[in-house]
């Protein structure tokens, strides 16, 4: 009897200390359950991170924006002093030698419908000049590139062009094709068709050698190089002589208008530089500046649209 009670005794006891135990256990899952974890170093950092590359991100908008904005305010600086005749003073220069941008502003305005027909007239010859002369050049290039070691030698030839100077060419260029528009839209051909032959030729022959190797070994003729690598390695190239092209072309039908003609911005700047009316005179230097500013962004316009990757590769 006596050991059957302390057997019931010592079950009872088991049973109490297992009924402890399991509401302990019970009681730990659910604080478990209820914890609140505590953020890791892993997670700090990640977030300390994210907020530098925030404060990155803003400084680099920021002067990005400054950066823009700093050629504007140099040139509103500069107009601002040449306004207050600052210039004239530092040159010893009289208001009709030099007239200040107000004058200026006013003589457009005056002779807007003039100025704006003979505009016109100068940015047929050179935008007929330009298209032209690159297309020749273009053409030269190409030609070239399949003959490198001949065609090298051509190009540095048609290169020495350039070296002919614009005030002796306009004259020939109008014995040549008369007084008309058609002498000086060769003399804008002439002086862009070395540029633009020189730089696609570049372009289309300055290919890495493994990339040569590769469509030689898959049996690519001569014309499916030129299309599927050459060419396009040569886009850049091509709009690099586009952009020289479009701010000479100005630069030849204006002096080209110098000599022998009776319309354009460059007639009408030096008919009235030898009547002493210079607002109007530099009213012709404001307007050619501005179109071939205007033309000049087209082209770069086109660049991005066209070939958007040479432009991440070059921001980078």
């Amino acid at each position: 009897m006596m050991n059957e009670s302390v057997m019931v005794s010592r079950k009872g006891e088991e049973g109490a200390s297992a009924a402890v135990s399991g509401t302990a256990s019970i009681g730990e899952s659910i604080a478990d359950s209820v914890r609140i974890p505590s953020p890791s170093s892993t997670d700090i950092d990640g977030h300390q991170g994210q907020a530098r590359q925030r404060r990155l991100g803003s400084s680099v908008r920021k002067r990005s924006i400054g950066l823009r904005l700093l050629p504007w305010l140099a040139g509103a600086l500069f107009l601002t002093l040449w306004q207050l005749r600052l210039f004239h003073q530092l040159f010893s220069l009289e208001s009709y030698q030099l007239p200040v941008p107000s004058a200026i502003v006013a003589s457009i305005g005056e002779n807007a419908e003039m100025l704006f027909r003979y505009a016109m007239y100068s940015g047929t010859e050179m935008l007929g000049g330009f298209l032209l002369g690159s297309l020749l050049g273009a053409l030269a290039a190409v030609g070239a590139s399949f003959f490198p070691m001949s065609g090298r030698a051509a190009v540095a030839v048609m290169s020495a062009l350039n070296a002919v100077p614009i005030v002796a060419l306009a004259p020939i260029m109008n014995n040549w094709f008369g007084d008309g528009i058609w002498s000086r839209i060769a003399v804008v051909a002439v002086i862009t068709m070395a540029a633009m032959a020189v730089s696609l030729f570049k372009g289309l022959t300055s290919i890495q050698p493994q990339y040569s190797d590769l469509m030689g070994g898959l049996a690519a003729s001569r014309m499916q190089v030129f299309v599927k690598l050459r060419l396009p390695h040569a886009l850049p190239s091509l709009f690099a002589g586009l952009k020289i092209n479009m701010s000479t072309s100005i630069i030849g039908a204006i002096v080209g208008e110098f000599f022998i003609a009776s319309q354009g911005l460059g007639y009408l700047l030096s008919d009235q530089i030898r009547l002493a009316n210079m607002p109007l005179a530099w009213s012709c230097i404001v307007i050619a500046a501005a179109l071939g500013i205007v033309l000049y962004e087209i082209v770069v316009l086109a660049e991005k649209r066209l070939i958007p990757w040479n432009r991440a590769r070059t921001d980078r």
